[in-house]
């Protein structure tokens, strides 16, 4: 049998549905998008008894269509909510309801009115009630234990791995940074020819290639936190995977510090964290996130002027070679 493929139709939507045997005497009334989505189709169905959220992967990035990407990682996806199931991180992700493997497909709980946290890189700030949740999180997720098994995820990563260590620090790598703000290429040349931080960022890719012990969320950052009222949720863990602890960490104190600008948000979340790890690991994977999204492909909604920018590539720099 071929894969269903969704669209936004509603007498579509009603046939996949019945087809699936997700629905019973339940009649679709509308759909909608509930937000921004960078890798996958994802839909809010509205019937007249509930609402949920479907969620299908393709062969591409949905953003960016021409960028090919492992089907299966919705997959993998599941694999990671089936792996924490039954622990305190039940409250603090969306509940699976229904999943169809041959269709990369899954039906989940609709958190209803709440956003992501980008608002944070508007706001630079972020709240000690919401950066105290994010962090137990995280700690949680990595004290869980990866079943048997776990699959390595690794042609997902190895798409990750060349957005995150390789392209923005080539020199010629097809991004026009000047349509994101004049100056921004020449600004970037500095790093792309810097050879010290270019050898370092390379072996800090490998290990990024390689499997580790713990469970990791994969890309843990304001676009995967979802805040509702005093509560925080974690969402699309298409990207884990069993590697080191210190990769969500620095992903995610890369971002607090975008955001705020303030460096020493990093010896707070290492606190609250209050679990051993390595520090400078942390450090040189914040330094390499901030750097690959302010002259890569993954752009963030930031408003910053060239100036501002200049100072947190050079703060990254500065972390990744310290």
């Amino acid at each position: 049998m071929s894969m269903i493929h969704l669209d936004t139709s509603i007498q579509s939507i009603q046939k996949i549905l019945t087809q699936l045997g997700w629905i019973n005497n339940e009649k679709v009334i509308s759909t909608e998008s509930p937000g921004a989505g960078n890798m996958n189709v994802v839909l809010r169905v509205i019937t007249d008894k509930r609402s949920f959220i479907l969620k299908q992967s393709r062969p591409f990035v949905q953003k960016y269509q021409d960028i090919p990407a492992p089907v299966e990682r919705i997959d993998i996806e599941y694999r990671f909510y089936e792996s924490i199931k039954g622990s305190s991180l039940d409250n603090h992700v969306p509940k699976v309801i229904s999943y169809s493997k041959q269709d990369h497909l899954i039906m989940m709980q609709d958190l209803g009115d709440c956003d992501d946290m980008s608002s944070i890189y508007q706001q630079r700030k972020i709240y000690t009630d919401k950066l105290e949740q994010l962090v137990r999180i995280i700690r949680q997720t990595h004290q869980t234990k990866p079943p048997k098994g776990f699959p390595k995820n690794i042609a997902l990563r190895k798409l990750n791995h060349q957005h995150i260590f390789v392209l923005p620090f080539l020199e010629d790598n097809g991004f026009q940074l000047d349509d994101v703000q004049e100056g921004l290429q020449a600004l970037s040349l500095v790093y792309k020819k810097d050879k010290q931080l270019n050898l370092i960022v390379n072996g800090l890719g490998q290990q990024y290639l390689k499997t580790g012990d713990t469970l990791l969320h994969g890309d843990y950052y304001p676009g995967s936190w979802m805040n509702q009222g005093n509560k925080v949720y974690m969402l699309d863990p298409e990207f884990c995977f069993v590697g080191f602890k210190e990769f969500d960490l620095g992903v995610m104190t890369g971002h607090l510090i975008l955001s705020t600008g303030d460096v020493s948000i990093l010896e707070e979340v290492v606190n609250l964290y209050d679990s051993p790890l390595d520090r400078k690991l942390t450090n040189q994977i914040a330094g390499v996130e901030i750097m690959r999204r302010l002259i890569g492909l993954a752009q963030l909604p930031l408003e910053r002027s060239l100036s501002e920018k200049k100072s947190l590539l050079k703060l990254a720099c500065d972390m990744i070679t310290s």
